[in-house]
């Protein structure tokens, strides 16, 4: 799974996308300063690994992982290849779902491509882009089913009806994932990669004296926003989570206490991230490792195989299942198991967020 970060020029993009991965990627003050994507494989903080991972003891820990990509800043007119815009929008094509940052902090050193601080005018740039983008997506769409419409089969009249719905709604400012879809329209949006179908969201990238204020203008003014649109708001300070990165494990704990904070604002935004993309967790263990697997919310134990390897989705028998909590009190696997605790599930059982999970397959 891919999430690409994405915001107007010098709101920040860069510098979170260092404290994610620790890349070091160049964060300069100047527009387009990225301009190839950027790519970094970022851990899932999952205090339940770790809880089993003192119970099994083994040489290996493999955490459940997301990938980011820093796509380049994008201004107005991009749908028309103003600045990078093209490479902009063919990068947003290709990842699964959108995190966009928001400038939320005033510096005089870093400059605005707008010189003033204002985030939902920064976010309504950056969606008409989107919207634009996916406008002229349609208008090629249409352009083909009109020339189909000739042969008569209401298939392509259904179809050039759905574009007209869908680009109603786009023209009036409706993203395509909040458009009221049926199973046939939907499908078709699929088809088309609209950038606005994909799920989005939004960080507010805050100043360092706004740690742990209760109240932000701007950020109630993005919550509102971002309540509108079905979607969520994760607060960080991009700056100070490049710092605490930097850190070794104890002194960032400490730096954590003396700013009045629990846990970093990068782990409340992945696990936001693993929550807007419908993703859970199960894990398995054997004698080198215990491992975090990800899927999506729904899958089947057979599929949830599939993960691990092709040929135990193929030849899946059945899983003994138990709750990584009721695995802790058990003690073991054995105990477990003697005592009943251990669920046997077949093809239809559907894998929870935190089950533990033994497969039996044939080869």
């Amino acid at each position: 799974m891919e999430i690409g970060i994405i915001g107007l020029p010098n709101v920040g993009k860069s510098t979170l996308f260092n404290a994610l991965t620790e890349a070091g990627v160049s964060a300069d003050n100047y527009p387009f300063c990225t301009i190839d994507p950027n790519i970094g494989v970022v851990e899932v903080p999952d205090k339940r690994l770790d809880r089993l991972y003192e119970l099994f003891s083994p040489p290996k820990k493999i955490p459940a992982t997301i990938k980011f990509v820093d796509i380049a800043g994008l201004v107005k007119g991009a749908n028309r290849g103003e600045g990078l815009g093209n490479q902009f929008l063919s990068q947003i094509s290709e990842v699964d779902a959108i995190a966009h940052i928001v400038r939320c902090f005033e510096d005089p050193n870093v400059t605005h491509v707008d010189s003033k601080l204002d985030p939902i005018r920064d976010i309504k740039i950056i969606n008409r882009e989107l919207i634009m983008a996916d406008l002229e997506t349609i208008a090629k769409r249409k352009e083909k089913t009109e020339r189909m419409l000739k042969s008569g089969e209401d298939k392509y009249k259904r179809e050039y009806n759905n574009l007209i719905k869908i680009e109603n709604n786009l023209k009036q400012g409706i993203h395509a994932r909040n458009i009221k879809l049926d199973e046939k329209e939907r499908k078709l949006v699929e088809e088309l990669f609209l950038l606005t179908y994909k799920k989005v969201i939004y960080i507010a990238n805050i100043s360092e004296d706004d740690i742990g204020k209760d109240k932000i203008d701007c950020i109630e003014k993005i919550n509102k926003f971002a309540e509108e649109k079905n979607t969520e708001v994760v607060s960080v300070s991009a700056k100070i989570e490049a710092e605490i990165a930097e850190l070794p494990q104890d002194e960032a704990r400490f730096f954590l206490e003396d700013i009045g904070l629990k846990e970093t604002g990068l782990n409340r935004l992945i696990r936001a991230c693993y929550k807007l993309m419908n993703l859970i967790t199960f894990f398995t263990a054997v004698q080198k490792e215990i491992r975090a697997w990800t899927i999506k919310k729904g899958t089947k134990a057979p599929q949830a195989a599939g993960e691990i390897h092709s040929d135990m989705e193929t030849g899946f028998i059945k899983a003994e299942v138990i709750q990584w909590d009721d695995l802790l009190s058990a003690g073991s696997i054995s105990n477990a198991r003697e005592k009943g605790r251990l669920s046997i599930e077949g093809h239809d059982y559907e894998i929870q967020d935190g089950d533990f999970c033994y497969f039996k397959f044939n080869v």
